[in-house]
């Protein structure tokens, strides 16, 4: 399925010692200029990293991958730009795959890459919309590569912690940068379908009873059983459905009896 060579996701590479965000970086290149689709904004130690809804990213420098991509789906309607969500992150969780096939490498909603129930990778999609189009996406990669150990998220994991290999950073940016593409690449040729499926099939905790927290901070137990066409997570407690947002609910442990 993966070409190895790479058509333009990574063509051009603007590596940098340290940013404090790539993905800033990206767009305030985006709002002075057109850069070539594919472009990476690449940095080993960045300074002011986030995830969703502003998490702090941890990384130790020089250990792990931090990098941004521009590209411009303007192909696809604003109304579906979750499925840029579902081909970003199926592309990384293939590329953790690749580097781990003996485990189970999952996409916790909406787009975090797990290995069993620890985050290896997280990403952070950027859309600037025109009219009922995306004019341009900065799509951010945090993925740990050989970092050994992690004092503020202790749930966190690393591709050396998960093979005791050390990888190369350079080689890893340029084969995920195929991953990402071919995912990308599928999404642009009109292959939703596929998508919707291998979404599904690499949900973390998908058709799986687990304990959820709400906004306003209340446990309950359910079901995920779908993902709506907006990206909000369905999940199934009791005799009835609900829709959250990113804001609205997060996967918990289960409560101590």
């Amino acid at each position: 399925m993966f070409d190895t060579n790479i058509h333009f996701i990574g063509k051009v590479l603007n590596f940098f010692d340290e940013l404090p965000s790539t993905n800033l970086y990206a767009m305030e290149l985006l709002a002075k200029s057109r850069p070539t689709e594919g472009t990476v904004i690449s940095t080993y130690n960045q300074t002011a990293g986030r995830g969703q809804i502003g998490r702090s990213w941890e990384s130790t420098p020089g250990k792990n991958l931090t990098f941004s991509i521009i590209l411009y789906p303007d192909f696809l309607p604003a109304i579906d730009q979750f499925l840029l969500n579902k081909a970003f992150a199926l592309g990384v969780r293939s590329y953790v795959a690749a580097c781990i096939p003996q485990a189970t490498v999952s996409v916790k909603w909406p787009n975090d890459i797990y290995v069993g129930q620890r985050k290896i990778a997280g990403i952070l999609i950027q859309n600037v919309l025109q009219g009922k189009h995306i004019q341009s996406t900065v799509l951010g990669v945090g993925l740990n590569v050989n970092q050994a150990s992690f004092q503020e998220a202790p749930n966190a994991t690393s591709l050396l912690l998960e093979t005791g290999k050390s990888f190369s950073l350079e080689e890893a940016l340029l084969t995920l940068c195929v991953h990402i593409e071919t995912w990308y690449l599928l999404l642009r040729d009109g292959r939703t379908n596929e998508l919707d499926r291998s979404y599904l099939q690499h949900l973390f905790l998908f058709e799986k009873m687990a304990w959820f927290q709400r906004g306003d901070n209340t446990v309950f137990q359910g079901k995920i059983t779908g993902v709506a066409a907006d990206g909000r997570l369905l999940i199934a407690s009791g005799e009835q459905t609900a829709a959250f947002d990113i804001k609205q609910v997060q996967w918990v442990q289960p409560p101590s009896s």
